[in-house]
C-alpha cells in the first residue's frame, strides 16, 4: 500500500524552507493554502516573459495565449468536467453573484429558492438578496447543537415553486461533508437545480459532478494550491437558461456567457500549475504510467491526501471531543468519508480569541470568529465577532505541528 511521502511533498513548497515562515505550523488552511513550485514557476515566467494582452500573433501575446490556454485545458478534469463546462472567475464570491443575475430572468415572482444558514456568505448571499425582487427565500437551517443540516427538513421545504437549492459540499466551519447527490435528486424531481459550493471540500478530494449529479459547482484555486482565481462548473441545463452576463458578441461562448469580467491572465497560466503538482506527486509515488488518464492520476493523488490528513485529524478531533468544555462544530467522526479536517469549536469558560491568541503566540497559526460563515456561528449561539477557533488542515501537514496544537489546548486545561 502506498503512503504519502510527506517529504517529498513538502520539498514542493518553498515556504517551508524560508526561515520565517517555515517556523509556523500551518493550520489556517481553510483560509487559503501554500503555492508549490510548479505553480511560483509558471506565474513568474508568465510576468517575465508573456505579460501583455494574449492571443495576438506576435511572440510574448502568443505564449501568453497558450499558458492559459493550458489552463483552460487541464482545469476541468478537477471537476471531472468537460472544457465548455468550467469557467475561470475572478472569484467564487463574484461567480455566485454573477449565476443569480443570470439566472434570475427564468423565474417568476414568487418561485422559491432554499439556503441554509451553514454555509460560508458567499453561497447564499446573492441568492438571498433576490428576495428584493418578489423570489421566495427559504431558509433550511442547522441544529443549533451541532450545526448540522437534517436532510428530512429538507423534504418538506422543496415544493412546485422551488427553483434552486444551494448548499455547501461541506461547510468551512461544520465541514461535515453533506449528501449532495441525495439533494440533487430530491431537487430535480421538481425541476430545480442544485448549486453546490466546495470551497472547503475541493482541497480534500477529487471532485466529480458527475457523481454528484450538481448542476453548479464551485471552489477557489487559493485554498487548492493556486493563485486566486474562482472556478466554476456549470451543466447543460444550467446554460440552457442563464442569460448572457458577457460581452453581447460572446453569447454563443459558453465560457464566456457567465464572466463579465475575467480574472487576472497570468492567475489563469498560473492555475496550470495545480494540476502539475498533482502529476509530479502522482509520477513520484506511482511511476510514469503514461498510460494512465489525467482525472485517475489526480483521483490517486487525492486518495494519497486524503489518507494522511485523516491520520492528522483523528488525534485533534478525538482530543476536542473528549474535553467536556470545548464543544466541536460538526461531526465527532474523523474519518475522511465524513468530514474535512477543518475543525471548529469553542469553549465554555474561555473566549475563543483567547485560545486563538495562546495558540498564535506558540507559533501555530490559526483564526477566530465567523469565517464569513456568519449565519452558522449565530445559528449555533455564538457571538459571531468571537465565533470559534478554528484549525485547519492539509496534506502537507505534520503529526508535529498537530501535536504542538494539542499541547497549547492541552496547556489551557491546566
Amino acid at each position: 500500500m502506498v503512503s504519502l511521502d510527506l517529504d517529498f511533498v513538502r520539498a514542493q513548497f518553498p515556504v517551508f524552507s524560508h526561515p520565517e515562515s517555515a517556523s509556523w505550523a500551518h493550520l489556517e488552511n481553510a483560509g487559503g493554502s501554500y503555492v508549490p513550485n510548479q505553480v511560483i514557476t509558471l506565474l513568474q515566467d508568465f510576468f517575465i516573459t508573456s505579460k501583455v494582452q494574449p492571443y495576438w500573433d506576435f511572440g510574448p501575446s502568443a505564449k501568453a495565449g497558450e499558458a492559459m490556454d493550458r489552463s483552460l485545458e487541464l482545469l476541468p478534469s478537477t471537476f471531472n468536467a468537460d472544457k465548455d463546462e468550467v469557467h475561470f472567475g475572478p472569484s467564487t464570491s463574484q461567480n455566485t453573484y454573477v449565476l443569480a443575475q443570470a439566472l434570475r430572468p427564468s423565474w417568476d415572482i414568487g418561485d422559491e429558492i432554499i439556503v441554509t444558514n451553514q454555509d460560508h456568505e458567499a453561497n447564499i448571499g446573492a441568492w438571498r438578496r433576490l428576495e428584493m425582487t418578489g423570489i421566495n427565500v427559504i431558509e433550511w437551517g442547522v441544529d443549533p447543537e451541532t450545526g448540522l443540516l437534517d436532510i428530512s427538513e429538507i423534504r418538506n421545504l422543496i415544493n412546485d415553486r422551488t427553483r434552486l437549492l444551494a448548499v455547501t459540499h461541506a461547510s468551512n466551519l461544520a465541514a461535515t461533508i453533506n449528501p449532495i447527490s441525495e439533494l440533487a435528486a430530491l431537487i430535480h424531481d421538481v425541476g430545480g437545480i442544485l448549486i453546490a459550493d466546495g470551497v472547503s471540500y475541493a482541497p480534500h478530494a477529487a471532485i466529480d459532478v458527475k457523481d454528484l449529479d450538481c448542476d453548479i459547482y464551485l471552489y477557489s484555486t487559493y485554498k487548492t494550491y493556486g493563485p486566486h482565481v474562482g472556478l466554476m462548473f456549470t451543466s447543460d441545463v444550467v446554460l440552457e437558461r442563464v442569460s448572457n452576463q458577457g460581452h453581447f458578441f460572446n453569447a454563443q461562448n459558453p465560457t464566456s456567457r457567465l464572466t463579465p469580467a475575467g480574472p487576472d491572465h497570468s492567475a489563469v497560466a498560473a492555475c496550470a500549475g495545480m494540476i502539475d503538482y498533482y502529476d509530479d506527486v502522482f509520477k513520484h509515488h506511482f511511476g510514469h504510467a503514461v498510460e494512465t488518464p489525467l482525472r485517475d492520476r489526480i483521483t490517486m493523488v487525492f486518495e494519497l491526501f486524503g489518507q494522511h490528513e485523516q491520520k492528522l485529524m483523528t488525534p485533534l478531533v478525538d482530543y476536542i471531543a473528549s474535553r467536556e468544555d470545548f464543544r466541536l462544530i460538526g461531526s465527532q467522526s474523523s474519518e475522511h468519508s465524513v468530514r474535512a479536517p477543518t475543525i471548529a469549536f469553542h469553549s465554555y469558560s474561555r473566549s475563543s480569541h483567547d485560545i486563538y491568541s495562546a495558540l498564535v503566540k506558540a507559533g501555530v497559526s490559526c483564526g477566530h470568529g465567523n469565517f464569513y460563515a456568519h449565519r452558522l456561528v449565530e445559528a449555533i449561539g455564538l457571538d459571531p465577532e468571537d465565533g470559534v477557533v478554528r484549525l485547519s488542515l492539509v496534506h502537507y501537514n505534520t503529526s508535529e505541528e498537530v501535536a504542538k496544537a494539542l499541547s497549547v489546548l492541552e496547556g489551557l486545561a491546566k
